[in-house]
């Protein structure tokens, strides 16, 4: 049966097999879905038949009038009646002689030109192991339509029953799957409707960058002129880069609704005018392609980045000779402008957590304000040992990179940001047993801490008026923050960098100590 349909008809190849090892499945694609199917080992042969384009093709030869139809029987003669309870079309010799036979003589045979206006007059499914015998049967077990030889042969102890008892248990659960593929299609819709009005607004919002930068530009000579034109070109090319990656989501919510409108027709059609037999034969193919389409991962929100800023006082540097102002701000990392930050990022104890913070910048050196980069670090120790630190996202511009360093020595670190080096990268850290230990006070200031003693001084170096020699609270030198008075580092769990007590050079600076 499978050569009757024509390769134009709405047939989906659509099947699950078990792939072999040796050798490997053969496959071939869909002309209507473009899904890649894998061939059973019987080939093409073996594929799910669509017995409704069959219908459909014999009666659309009746209706176009073009050559008649074989007989079912002879195969050689030109088909002129149709039998109702064979469901055969009958040349003229096999019509006589199907009339002369005792078990068909009561048949009812009609011409076939009488059959124009009909819907169906297809052939009885015979099975494809049997074929002197109708599918009328459905095994359970296996899921499939089955003949009264297959019961009692392949099929034998299968819990089996008639097709037409079967049907409403299968064809339900295809309608509910049928429903949850149709809220797909009408989200799918929507998000192509916010696609068409985004795209408007990203090509009024150019419209209006472009109206911004010919105003700055018409009151400048020959050289304001040249890079009124450049600026011009930078924002047709971004305007192309960010209408591409627009017109790529359209494409690709197009062809998923284009793809699920057809399973959607398919399955509508096979449910209102196809028998139940041919339901259950169509059945597996038809589930399988719904689900997968369901389960396709797409964008209901879609929208492009419009963080595209025109800044009148951005220097842009010479243009034949002249200085020129005015520049495109597009918000995006800059590696070479991100910079590390954290006192102990060049030292560490080991099997202590140390660490450092990444600070991200645009290109104009200002903080990126979301995160979300790609960033990778690598720490290598000195015998080539690697160690994987944890990162964290601050979700304001700023990474947190963590580790616990296990070997002592020094250690290679390198930072990439979108697989670019950034400043200070690769830096050395080197790993001792432990730290020198802080011999000062962890406090806020000089002042608080010593009672208001003028003489006590900070290794912050801060000052206060009034003839105080140590810091205070938002006077000269004072960090802001809680410090080591001994050293000044603004870290609790930081080394100590300071001069000992026993030192003799600073014997006459009075130390902060705890009262």
């Amino acid at each position: 049966m499978n050569e009757c349909i024509p390769s134009s008809l709405p047939l989906h190849l659509s099947s699950i097999f078990q792939c072999s090892r040796e050798p490997p499945p053969l496959s071939i694609l869909c002309p209507v879905c473009d899904t890649e199917v894998e061939l059973p080992q019987g080939g093409i042969k073996e594929l799910t038949t669509d017995h409704m384009a069959v219908n459909e093709v014999l009666l659309e030869s009746l209706q176009s009038g073009g050559p008649g139809l074989a007989c079912d029987l002879c195969l050689d003669g030109e088909a002129v009646k149709h039998c109702y309870d064979c469901k055969t079309n009958l040349c003229l010799f096999c019509c006589q002689a199907h009339r002369r036979q005792k078990k068909t003589a009561s048949h009812m045979a009609v011409e076939l030109q009488d059959l124009k206006g009909y819907s169906r007059i297809g052939k009885p499914i015979l099975c494809p192991s049997h074929p002197s015998e109708e599918l009328r049967l459905f095994c359970e077990l296996c899921d499939c339509p089955v003949c009264r030889d297959c019961v009692v042969g392949k099929h034998r102890q299968h819990p089996y029953d008639f097709t037409s008892y079967v049907i409403h248990k299968h064809g339900d659960s295809l309608r509910d799957l049928l429903k949850s593929t149709q809220l797909h299609v009408g989200t799918l819709e929507g998000a192509l409707s916010q696609i068409e009005g985004v795209g408007s607004t990203i090509r009024g919002r150019m419209e209006a960058v472009a109206a911004e930068i010919r105003m700055f530009s018409d009151g400048y000579i020959r050289a304001i002129e040249m890079h009124r034109n450049q600026l011009l070109t930078q924002l047709e090319e971004l305007k192309a880069q960010k209408e591409n990656l627009l017109h790529l989501q359209k494409v690709q919510l197009e062809q998923l609704l284009l793809d699920m409108r057809s399973g959607v027709e398919f399955t509508e059609r096979l449910l209102t005018t196809g028998s139940d037999l041919e339901i259950l034969i169509t059945k597996g193919v038809v589930t399988s392609r719904l689900r997968k389409l369901n389960e396709a991962d797409y964008n209901v929100h879609p929208g492009v980045d419009e963080k595209i800023k025109f800044s009148p006082q951005e220097k842009a540097g010479l243009c034949q000779g002249y200085e020129v102002f005015g520049a495109l701000l597009n918000k995006a990392v800059d590696p070479t402008k991100c910079i590390l930050q954290g006192e102990d990022r060049c030292r560490a104890c080991r099997n202590q957590l140390a660490g450092f913070t990444l600070l991200c910048k645009d290109m104009a050196g200002k903080q990126m304000e979301k995160g979300g980069e790609h960033i990778r670090v690598t720490i290598v120790h000195k015998d080539r040992k690697d160690w994987l630190p944890t990162m964290r996202d601050n979700n304001d511009g700023t990474y947190h990179v963590s580790y616990t360093p296990k070997e002592l020595g020094k250690y290679t670190v390198c930072i990439f940001v979108k697989g670019q080096q950034v400043q200070d990268s690769p830096f050395t850290v080197i790993v001792k047993n432990k730290f020198r230990k802080h011999w000062g006070m962890f406090h806020c200031c000089t002042f608080c801490s010593s009672g208001g003693q003028k003489a006590a001084r900070c290794a912050c170096g801060g000052t206060m008026p009034g003839g105080y020699q140590g810091c205070g609270h938002g006077h000269k030198g004072h960090p802001g923050c809680p410090h080591w008075s001994c050293c000044g580092r603004v870290i609790e769990n930081s080394e100590c960098s300071g001069v000992a007590p026993g030192n003799t050079l600073q014997r006459s600076l009075l130390r902060t100590v705890a009262l």
